[in-house]
């Protein structure tokens, strides 16, 4: 993998909400919601975002295929041409055949889906809205990506209140390829689905990559999840990433305290099992008001002054393996 084509590569990205306040609603702080977070990932690669509810997870990657206008910093994608293109110095027009290769998967297969809308019309949206297909192209087209997700033909004049959550999901995805993306962000994509069902989503995604060579972000509280698709892992934390490493190195050998605690609260299916579980004191930080130095260090056992008097610098301890703490060499 690491050989492969780099198709992604952010560099300093920031999103910051205003905070409006008083009868003339003047803008009176930030919610740093997306911190000067950098991340790359190669073609066909999956790579895994974590992180506590609230730490920016889904506005990075709203961020990334700008769906949300971010406030500073690049994205550079690469185009069908080879040519790395920074997505968000693009004009509207220039953006619209950009989202062709960038999709999106939402996480509520009841929500995402027009109840008036039959799954033909459902799954041909995106490709008549960019005027890609018309007439019998069309029509080839949606039958060629229903039979791709593992649905039938003959449920495509059907309304999606006909289908379970996996069906739903599975159309959710279907409507996601009708551009034939390489590069899709999937938001908490299997989290409203029940356990079988997810790992039958899980085996969908990861078949279609094989087939289709995409590139997946997967954004997840579920661990479980996370290490089952995931090639690399970048784990969040109050819009910073704090750590990243193949999936195999951060789930055996975590290094940032944050990470640490997030997998100790894993559940094991074994009752008989006891885990030591790491309890984080106090509460998360405010993204409109960070502590001074490292964000993590109001909770972190291992801090001394350095970590809240300084902001930490990314520290490699083992290959490919990175860490944004004071500390990680020592803990």
């Amino acid at each position: 993998m690491e050989n492969g084509k780099v198709i992604l590569d952010v560099k300093g990205l920031k999103k910051y909400f205003p905070i409006k306040a008083g009868s003339f609603r003047k803008t009176s702080g930030f919610i740093k919601a997306v911190d000067d977070v950098n991340l790359f990932m190669y073609e066909g690669e999956t790579i895994g975002l974590v992180g506590e509810s609230g730490c920016g997870k889904t506005t990075l990657g709203r961020c990334i295929l700008r769906v949300i206008e971010p406030t500073s910093g690049s994205t550079l994608f690469r185009d069908r041409k080879g040519k790395m293109v920074d997505v968000n110095a693009l004009d509207v027009k220039e953006m619209r055949t950009m989202w062709r290769d960038m999709q999106l998967i939402f996480q509520d297969p009841y929500s995402s889906l027009n109840p008036r809308m039959t799954v033909f019309n459902i799954i041909a949206e995106p490709l008549l809205c960019n005027n890609i297909l018309r007439g019998k192209a069309l029509r080839n087209r949606v039958f060629e990506i229903i039979e791709l997700v593992g649905l039938s033909s003959r449920y495509l004049e059907c309304y999606p209140h006909a289908f379970s959550g996996g069906q739903r999901q599975r159309i959710g995805i279907a409507r996601a390829l009708a551009t034939n993306p390489r590069f899709i962000v999937c938001d908490e994509a299997v989290s409203a689905l029940d356990v079988s069902v997810q790992a039958q989503i899980l085996n969908l995604l990861q078949d279609l990559q094989e087939k289709l060579n995409i590139s997946y972000i997967f954004i997840s509280h579920d661990l479980g999840v996370i290490q089952h698709i995931s090639d690399r892992v970048y784990v969040m934390y109050v819009g910073k990433i704090v750590e990243v490493s193949s999936a195999k190195d951060i789930f055996a050998n975590p290094k940032h305290p944050y990470t640490r605690a997030l997998l100790s609260a894993r559940p094991t299916p074994d009752p008989r099992v006891k885990l030591k579980r790491t309890t984080l004191p106090g509460e998360i930080a405010n993204p409109a008001n960070p502590p001074s130095g490292c964000y993590f260090h109001p909770r972190c056992k291992y801090a001394r002054d350095i970590c809240r008097m300084e902001a930490p610098e990314w520290k490699e301890v083992s290959k490919g393996h990175f860490v944004l703490c004071h500390r990680a060499l020592k803990i």
